[in-house]
């Protein structure tokens, strides 16, 4: 009795759609499921998934909780077919699959959080902001300057800090200037997605191509000139309405110094960095190895941290009134900083899109975009897309595709999925964020006034990328 009500789900599905509408795929084990009623509701299901995902802000329901439900409907529905048709090993196989490709993108990001939130812990980031707002410079300095170091800050750490740190300072010095603000936050995460494109540590979608081994660490480098014209042709004209004069200098008299440590933990995460391009390039091993060795660089300094500590309170504590000029370190506080709701959010995209994949729509998908419209087109309205769904999905919708294409044609994808985001607000995390800390200044709206100079910056970038490449 138990065995049929267990089976009672999938002998309906077969009823309903019999096992001959299921084809094999040229000559494998795997079963296209797009015109089965468990393909149907998979559909569905991802889709009210991503709907719920588009209004987190509104409902204040954490983005990763619906996708990471509808994961798991998704390959139940695949399990059943599969399990039903003798081959539940393929479908295990699959999962095993997808599963490990998001590990390594789970402990990757998970270092490069630890090591971001450890570098916020010492000050590091608030001693930047101090020193630019402290400069006295006009208004028009401090916006290409928030800008640019926008820019250059994201390829090396991610472009949603990037994006806070210099949003916090226009929102200082801006204060009394709102109309600077809300165009200097448009141009900040306009800078972030554009300095995130060239590098494979700047985006997920960046380093979701260069663990697939498409690109080497090098060639995104080709990309630079374009992200900097994707940047720059929007800013320029931003510049024209802009107030000419100077901010007001600030109140406080913050002197906001590195804490002790603060500089090596720099030194560290470049450290890191290159530990994990030596395993990836050359040791032919997972970049993901290479960072999980170094947390271990950051744990064995955030021993020396807390022992030096340990050592300044003993002495400290024998003189009545003083205090030790140090603070404790511990790497695990970190950890736990990192965002959680960003990783699992992954997990529930690469699951629920690679279950689709599996089911065969992303196969449908790249011969009508990438055989009927061709490579070019077909990548550049998967940046535009990039706009209205997160980036994320679409890149891994487009490596899942698999379509074979020249190094040109992935260097543009990877170009066109980073920087599409900043068409519209909503379109990037880094827009998402700052709607979020700039609220009643920079909004959608604001952001959408300035769409014709952001979607002009985005077509040069792509005809600079398709003349020099």
């Amino acid at each position: 009795m138990l065995t049929i009500i267990s089976k009672l789900p999938v002998l309906i599905l077969f009823l309903l759609f019999p096992i001959t509408v299921l084809g094999v795929e040229d000559g494998s084990e795997r079963l296209d499921l797009t015109r089965h009623l468990s393909g149907y509701m998979a559909l569905g299901i991802f889709s009210i998934a991503y709907i719920l995902v588009f209004y987190e802000e509104k409902l204040h329901l954490h983005k990763s909780k619906p996708v990471m439900v509808a994961a798991g409907i998704i390959w139940t529905l695949i399990a059943f077919i599969y399990v039903d048709a003798g081959l539940s090993n393929v479908a295990n196989q699959a999962v095993k699959h997808y599963f490990m490709e998001y590990a390594e993108l789970f402990f990757f990001l998970m270092v490069a959080m630890t090591y971001i939130s450890a570098m916020i812990e010492r000050g590091v980031f608030e001693a930047l902001r101090y020193k630019l707002v402290a400069k006295n410079l006009s208004f028009r300095q401090i916006f290409w300057l928030t800008g640019v170091i926008t820019f250059f800050i994201s390829p090396v750490a991610d472009n949603l800090t990037a994006a806070l740190i210099m949003c916090t300072v226009v929102l200082t010095v801006g204060a009394s200037k709102p109309e600077f603000t809300a165009i200097s936050c448009v141009n900040i995460v306009v800078a972030a997605n554009a300095g995130g494109a060239f590098s494979p540590f700047g985006d997920i979608t960046t380093l979701m191509v260069w663990q697939k081994d498409i690109l080497e660490f090098a060639t995104f480098f080709k990309l630079f000139v374009p992200a900097v014209l994707n940047f720059a042709v929007p800013a320029a004209l931003m510049h024209f309405c802009l107030p000419k004069d100077q901010p007001l200098p600030p109140d406080d008299e913050d002197t906001s110094v590195i804490k002790h440590g603060g500089i090596v933990i720099i030194l560290l995460f470049l450290a890191t960095i290159a530990t994990s391009i030596l395993f990836h390039q050359y040791l032919h091993l997972p970049a993901a190895l290479g960072m999980l060795m170094g947390l271990g660089y950051l744990k064995m300094f955030g021993y020396y941290l807390r022992m030096k500590f340990r050592q300044e309170k003993s002495s400290f504590d024998m003189i009545p009134g003083s205090e030790p000029t140090g603070s404790a370190f511990d790497v695990f506080s970190h950890i736990a900083k990192s965002e959680w709701d960003t990783l699992f959010f992954f997990y529930g995209v690469i699951m629920s899109v690679g279950g689709l994949g599996f089911m065969g729509y992303l196969s449908n998908a790249s011969e009508f975009m990438y055989g009927q419209l061709g490579a070019t087109t077909a990548n550049i309205l998967v940046g535009i897309l990039s706009a209205i769904v997160d980036n994320i999905p679409i890149m891994f919708a487009v490596l899942t595709m698999s379509p074979n294409m020249s190094e040109t044609q992935w260097l543009l994808v990877t170009l066109t999925t980073g920087v599409g985001g900043s068409l519209l607000s909503i379109g990037s995390a880094a827009g998402v964020a700052l709607m979020g800390q700039a609220r009643g200044v920079y909004s959608f709206l604001v952001h959408l006034k300035w769409a014709p100079a952001i979607a002009l910056g985005y077509f040069v970038s792509i005809y600079a990328h398709l003349l020099m490449n």
